[in-house]
């Protein structure tokens, strides 16, 4: 494949390539295939004779047959010229005459294209073509009214073009070009003239729509109309109503096809949306309204079922109530106008006792005061329109007032007896006022006073509250008491007298009582190492016949006194709260005149004092370190303090302030532990004394001294090599052993003299006797 530029304007023969790849063995070249003598072959060059043009030939297929020397076969070869483009042709407009019209209203759409043609290679930038809109004439009423795309040449309006008037300008003439090389500044081009018709339309928005709600049909029903006048179109519908409710045919016409109802929806507005076949808008969408009449179909409802309100007892010839209904007809029209009806009362006697008002709702008593009525009653209103009604209930309560004061059943109780020691609590009688009013309403409710009698408050009232009975408590001696009965709420009619009042007579017995304790339970705290017989705590106590004797209980170990009629409990000795740090007994007292008592719990928590020092836990003397030093290994050491976590909490190791000490040795506190080790790696084998101090967390602290332990060589096991040496005041195996057998020695010798000694006579035998006492041997 060769490719070879057209229009070549130089030399000839134009040599266009060496034909490459041939057998080198050849002796004759012949091309075929060229039948208007453009190519030619000379010493394996291929060349031509003319210049080529890609528009009337765009390619060329030339056979090549190869001659060989001593053989009368022959080898083809195709060649194949491609001629390359070059921007040699102008485009040029399809039509002469290019025209198009437009109608009013139409939208920013193409309504006609502009055609060009480029003879150039198609898929090149030598055929590419740019349009463009060069001048608009008449320039009115806008100059820019009308666009041309720069690459389909589809010609629309502009948002300038809304105020295109046919009457103004009826024509414009366009004056367009077309340019190749994508409308480079170098391309060719051409220009023409587009003629546009402005014509008029019929699209408009159609007038409004009423249609009365509930039509009978048939359904669909048209009751509207648009029109297109332009192009080809389609409509479709768009608005706030169910689907399906509108529609619109083909030829524009309007269907309702079902029944509208005015109180779900009084009024539509559909928009009519007019389309291209491809889905684009031509126009802007026209508003149809709908508006929908009313018809009397709704009947008036209450807000509620059922209404309650409350009259007074007194009240007279007074408005209790307004009842409001509502209709959701048209308020515009008499469908919505509503009158009321007392159609009912329970109980129905007497008659006539409510109203209800014709036009506004409102319900009134009509009698001169509601006393012996019933205490309620149920009424039933109706709520009426034309032609439909519904009705509800008014419960009308009467209030109890309070126009009956209280009465005693009788102007004086008693005498009552009590004895004194009765409980605080103890019901002395029980007095009734009676009440006329309404039982259980706060008119019949009384209120007790105790008016004379009471002045130190020895009596108290309590009113039961479902009968008004009320009970006096007895305190203390003997009382004469003045009762008054009232109303919680002012009496409205009448006023309190004698009837209201009433007279308590009381005597109280006397009866020995027993000793009474202050309290049930006493703490007392002590600290430990404290002196004996300070007062720790008084027991009080009280007896109106005689003074109480105190005693103790439950003091086994008499660690603690009390005095008999004073009640002071003292210490007997001093307490130590590491033996005990909690006692309790019990002091109880005896009336002095009887068997009654009293008795009460007495705990005494001894409060901890920093009293010991703490102390090593367990025996060390056969342990050692080794030397050299041994990685990780430690003597741990457990200590422990007998005082309480305040004084006895974490306890701490110290090395003596001694620089070869603090060199040689090292304590590391673990947890509740604390651990000794070398702190060099390598120290004589010795026995050492490692002085070390343990010290409790008081202020100031207790401490001990102690002195610890054995360094020696060790094998691989970590066992120590020689025998340990004994520590300083520390006993050794051998001697604790020659110590107990001499101490078993000596007391094997004291109980033999003592034996001796038993069996010794003091006076002397005679010697009429003395062969007869037995030898004795001495030891």
């Amino acid at each position: 494949k060769i490719g070879v530029p057209e229009n070549y304007n130089g030399i000839f023969p134009w040599y266009l390539a060496k034909l490459q790849n041939l057998p080198g063995n050849y002796t004759d070249l012949v091309l075929t295939g060229d039948d208007e003598g453009i190519f030619g072959v000379d010493a394996q060059f291929l060349y031509a004779l003319q210049p080529l043009d890609r528009e009337k030939q765009p390619s060329y297929s030339l056979q090549l047959q190869v001659s060989f020397r001593a053989s009368v076969h022959r080898q083809s070869f195709t060649v194949e010229v491609c001629v390359i483009d070059k921007n040699d042709n102008v485009p040029t407009f399809i039509e002469e005459s290019m025209r198009g019209s437009v109608q009013l209203g139409l939208l920013k759409i193409p309504f006609m294209q502009v055609e060009a043609l480029d003879r150039d290679e198609r898929n090149t930038v030598h055929a590419e073509l740019r349009f463009s809109l060069m001048e608009q004439t008449p320039r009115i009423p806008s100059s820019q009214m009308f666009f041309i795309d720069s690459i389909t040449g589809e010609v629309s309006l502009t948002e300038d073009a809304s105020t295109l008037d046919p009457e103004m300008c009826g024509r414009y003439k366009l004056s367009v070009m077309v340019k190749d090389m994508a409308g480079k500044a170098d391309a060719f081009f051409t220009t023409g003239i587009v003629t546009v018709e402005v014509t008029g339309n019929t699209w408009a928005s159609p007038d409004p729509v009423r249609l009365q709600e509930n039509l009978p049909g048939p359904y669909p029903i048209p009751i509207s109309q648009v029109k297109w006048s332009g192009s080809q179109a389609e409509y479709s519908l768009e608005g706030e109503f169910p689907e399906m409710l509108f529609t619109i045919s083909r030829e524009g016409v309007i269907y309702l096809n079902a029944p509208l109802d005015r109180e779900t929806q009084d009024q539509f507005q559909i928009s009519i949306v007019v389309e291209r076949p491809d889905g684009r808008e031509i126009a802007k969408p026209v508003e149809l309204r709908v508006m929908v009449g009313d018809a009397n179909d709704n009947r008036p409802t209450f807000p509620q079922a059922q209404y309650h309100t409350v009259v007074k007892e007194l009240a007279a010839r007074t408005d209790i109530l307004t009842v409001q209904a509502a209709d959701n007809d048209d308020p515009k029209t008499d469908n919505v106008r509503i009158f009321y009806r007392l159609v009912g009362q329970i109980p129905e006697s007497p008659r006539a006792l409510f109203r209800v008002d014709r036009d506004s709702g409102v319900i009134s008593v009509q009698a001169d005061s509601m006393e012996g009525t019933a205490p309620q009653y149920t009424l039933t209103i109706t709520a009426e329109d034309a032609k439909l009604n519904s009705s509800c209930t008014v419960v009308v309560t009467v209030q109890d007032e309070n126009n009956n004061p209280p009465v005693f059943s009788q102007h004086e109780y008693g005498p009552f007896h009590i004895p004194e020691d009765a409980p605080v609590g103890t019901t002395v009688t029980a007095v009734l006022a009676g009440d006329a009013d309404v039982r259980g309403g706060d008119s019949w409710q009384v209120d007790y006073r105790l008016e004379s009698g009471n002045e130190e408050e020895v009596f108290t009232l309590v009113t039961d509250k479902q009968t008004n009975e009320v009970l006096d408590f007895e305190r203390e001696s003997e009382y004469i008491l003045v009762l008054s009965a009232q109303n919680p709420v002012a009496l409205v009619r009448g006023r309190y007298g004698p009837a209201s009042t009433a007279t308590v007579s009381i005597y109280v017995d006397d009866v020995n009582e027993g000793p009474i304790l202050s309290q049930s339970h006493y703490e007392v705290t002590v600290r430990e190492g404290e002196e004996p017989g300070r007062v720790i705590a008084t027991i009080r106590g009280y007896d109106p016949d005689s003074h109480p004797i105190y005693s103790l209980q439950g003091d086994t170990k008499k660690y603690f006194s009390i005095g008999k009629y004073s009640g002071e409990l003292k210490t007997v000795q001093a307490l130590d709260r590491e033996e005990n740090s909690t006692y309790t007994m019990e002091v109880i007292a005896v009336d002095g005149n009887s068997s009654l008592s009293a008795s009460t719990l007495v705990t005494v928590q001894i409060l901890d004092v920093n009293d010991n020092s703490p102390v090593l836990v367990g025996d060390y003397s056969w342990k050692y370190l080794c030397t050299p030093r041994w990685e990780d290994q430690a003597l741990v050491l457990a200590s422990r303090d007998s005082d309480g976590p305040q004084h006895g909490g974490r306890l701490n190791f110290s090395l003596r302030s001694d620089a070869t000490v603090r060199r040689n040795w090292k304590l590391t506190p673990i947890n509740t532990h604390t651990n000794l080790s070398l702190n060099i790696p390598y120290l004589a084998p010795e026995v050492y004394t490692v002085p070390f101090t343990i010290s409790d967390s008081s202020s100031p602290p207790r401490s001990t001294f102690i002195n610890l332990p054995t360094v020696c060589p060790c094998n691989v096991r970590g066992n120590c090599k020689m025998a340990a040496k004994q520590l300083q005041g520390m006993p050794t195996i051998q001697s604790a052993v020659g110590i107990l057998l001499g101490t078993f020695a000596v007391i094997t010798i004291l109980i033999v003299v003592f034996v001796r000694l038993s069996y010794q006579n003091p006076n002397r035998p005679s010697k009429t006797n003395q062969e007869r006492v037995p030898l004795k041997i001495s030891i």
